[in-house]
């Protein structure tokens, strides 16, 4: 829903939040704590907590950069107390760090950063490492994911190397990986070289993520959590043409969705997408208020809702389509026009599909051998995926 920029200046200017304080050493040296700052008397007071065994504290409230176009909202996000900023090397063709270091430059003493690499193996990783700090303006990061690895094998020991390499040079503090499979976790748990684990976690996962999250707070991992959202607003905010987009509209919904994810102990901040400063007010809003027995109706209202629309990544339908398509990752790319309304981010993930699987047309199966435990509407989702960015 459009709203007026009388309004995101209210929200701006009356949202008044702590300052973070200045970390004990200075800006350059990677041993530094964060510690937050006294907060003033009037509004709300952002929660802090450990990731990890890595001793960093963060805020709950946490920030994804991957759409974010304006670096001007980062850089308010900082400005109002937000201390965790994740990017990778990959977003927005590479230009996503460039404007996230920029923004930071001035707090890069005061936040947590991360990014990711793609790197298949350890000379491309390390290079890519080195073109994320140059991009970022930073000497190191707080944490260097491996990004996206769904099975265990993707996690070799030769990117692990490449991590210990990097932690032994000073450029990176501490290692972790990113994954959007639940049986990820319990691997990455036990895993020593292993320190944060980035994982979706959201009120539509089945009960069991919950307690993979919980297995690996008590082992001493840090836990970040993303899409957080489920599927966004539905809209989006960047205006895709979304056929279903009216029937997202619940007021107090998203508040709810956040709230459900930051009230867990286990997870130690959330990566949120922001992309203009009224979100930004009503992310920290959210993220610091109590979730409520009103927030559990609601949310069970909009389970129903978003059945049909929204992948929460069980790994059911993992290798049954006849035709190979990765379907929850396609799923995704659906989400991200539909869900966030990033067209461009949606397209750029598909095409990154092989060759035979871009060419495929669920329209050209007389049935499907994809079915949803959760309810989602399957062969629709996916062609719509492929209506939006098929060439």
């Amino acid at each position: 829903m459009d709203r007026s920029a009388s309004r995101r200046k209210f929200l701006a200017a009356g949202l008044v939040l702590p300052a973070v304080a200045s970390a004990t050493r200075p800006q350059d040296s990677p041993e530094r704590r964060l510690k937050p700052a006294s907060a003033p008397a009037a509004g709300p007071v952002f929660e802090y907590r450990t990731l990890g065994k890595t001793g960093l504290k963060v805020t709950t409230v946490g920030m994804g950069c991957m759409i974010t176009s304006d670096g001007s909202v980062i850089e308010h996000a900082a400005d109002m107390g937000i201390t965790y900023f994740d990017t990778a090397r990959m977003y927005q063709r590479g230009n996503n760090e460039r404007m996230v270091g920029a923004a930071l430059k001035r707090k890069r003493k005061d936040i947590v950063l991360s990014t990711k690499t793609e790197g298949k193996d350890k000379a491309e990783a390390l290079a890519q490492l080195d073109t994320s700090l140059k991009e970022l303006g930073t000497d190191f990061l707080d944490v260097w994911y491996l990004h996206g690895k769904d099975k265990q094998a993707e996690v070799s020991d030769d990117l692990i190397e490449a991590q210990q390499i990097a932690i032994q040079a000073g450029k990176v503090r501490f290692a972790g990986v990113s994954t959007h499979n639940l049986d990820m976790l319990p691997f990455l748990t036990k895993h020593e070289k292993v320190s944060v684990i980035l994982a979706n976690y959201n009120f539509t996962m089945v009960p069991a993520w919950t307690a993979a999250m919980e297995a690996a707070a008590k082992a001493g991992k840090g836990v970040v959590a993303m899409k957080v959202m489920a599927g966004g607003k539905g809209p989006g905010r960047g205006g895709a043409a979304n056929p279903n987009a009216e029937r997202f509209s619940q007021p107090g919904a998203m508040a709810a969705v956040y709230r459900w994810v930051t009230r867990n102990p286990n997870v130690h901040t959330t990566i949120p997408s922001m992309t203009d400063i009224e979100q930004v007010a009503e992310n920290i809003q959210a993220g610091v208020q109590p979730f409520t027995a009103a927030d559990a109706k609601l949310l069970a209202e909009r389970r129903e809702l978003i059945r049909p629309f929204y992948c929460n990544v069980c790994g059911e339908c993992e290798g049954a389509c006849r035709k190979g398509l990765p379907v929850a990752n396609m799923l995704r790319f659906a989400m991200y026009a539909d869900g966030y309304g990033q067209f461009a981010l949606g397209r750029e993930r598909f095409l990154e599909l092989s060759a035979e699987h871009a060419a495929v047309r669920c329209g050209d199966c007389a049935s499907c051998t994809v079915t949803c435990p959760h309810g989602v509407r399957v062969v629709d989702r996916l062609t719509r995926a492929q209506e939006l960015f098929g060439c």
